[in-house]
């Protein structure tokens, strides 16, 4: 058993809102489904309402990544007993993924994200390539709504194309703001990122894949052909099949990566 952590007051800077729920934490690591020998790495474990579970379900090893220095002496408390804990103090954002998985095997990703960092941190991550087995992330649930969109909705953008090109998203379950201390305003939820072993769609450039989405998106009540003006023009986008009078939410991922691809093999639009 794990000694109580000490008291600590949730700091706005650093968006934390701390799980208290016992049954939402089982769901999770239900979910999560840990197995001994399985390389978990969870992120922003707070005061360790998910660890101890985590740690239990992974045979007793765990690395954590904690930015907030005051609760590391408490986390070194409460999981003293267990050999195979291992804290890293540090910003996620600029955590070197690739050098922490080396040459063992992939990492399992998990964490109650801050809601002030969820999206750059699940880019960051998506750009460790195969260093990363699958993530397990709270996030605020429109973040979810987005990750999981479809095209043609009002939730699909950017983050929903470069998401569900590198990985098959899964929106788990709703939390609600009274599992948390203090309460966030919004509802929470789980979902499950696993990126693809084989890319159904593959750039053949993927920073000029990431450059296209992005300007597509740039006014999204503009058409393509205005939004991507200078980059392609309309005629290219016909005989790609696409019709330039479209607008960018209305696009596949499979479209995003045949204008993609059609940039790079032609040497148009080239990335700066």
């Amino acid at each position: 058993m794990a000694s109580r952590p000490p008291v600590h007051r949730a700091r706005k800077r650093f968006g934390q809102n701390f799980l208290r729920d016992p049954g939402i934490i089982s769901r999770i690591v239900r979910a999560i489904g840990p197995r001994p020998g399985e390389r978990l790495v969870e992120i922003g474990p707070g005061q360790g309402a998910l660890t101890e579970p985590l740690l239990d379900a992974a045979g007793g090893h765990l690395e954590v990544i904690e930015l907030d220095r005051d609760l590391i002496p408490g986390l070194r408390v409460q999981f003293f007993n267990h050999a195979g804990f291992v804290i890293h103090e540090g910003d996620a954002l600029k955590f070197d993924f690739r050098a922490l998985r080396g040459e063992g095997e992939p990492l399992r990703v998990v964490g109650n994200l801050p809601y002030n960092i969820s999206t750059p941190l699940i880019m960051h991550l998506l750009e460790a390539g195969d260093a990363v087995a699958d993530m397990h992330f709270m996030l605020q649930k429109e973040v979810v709504d987005r990750l999981a969109a479809e095209p043609g909705g009002a939730d699909w953008g950017r983050l929903s194309v470069m998401a569900q090109y590198h990985c098959r998203v899964d929106s788990l379950f709703v939390v609600p703001p009274e599992a948390f201390v203090p309460r966030p305003k919004v509802d929470s939820a789980i979902v499950r990122l696993t990126p693809h072993t084989e890319r159904p769609h593959r750039a053949h450039d993927e920073a000029q894949l990431f450059t296209l989405v992005r300007e597509a998106f740039g006014q999204r009540r503009k058409t393509l052909r205005n939004n991507l003006k200078g980059r392609i023009e309309a005629a290219d986008l016909e005989t790609l099949g696409i019709d330039p009078g479209r607008r960018p939410q209305t696009l596949t991922v499979a479209e995003f990566v045949r204008i993609a691809n059609h940039l790079a093999d032609t040497g148009q639009g080239a990335t700066p």
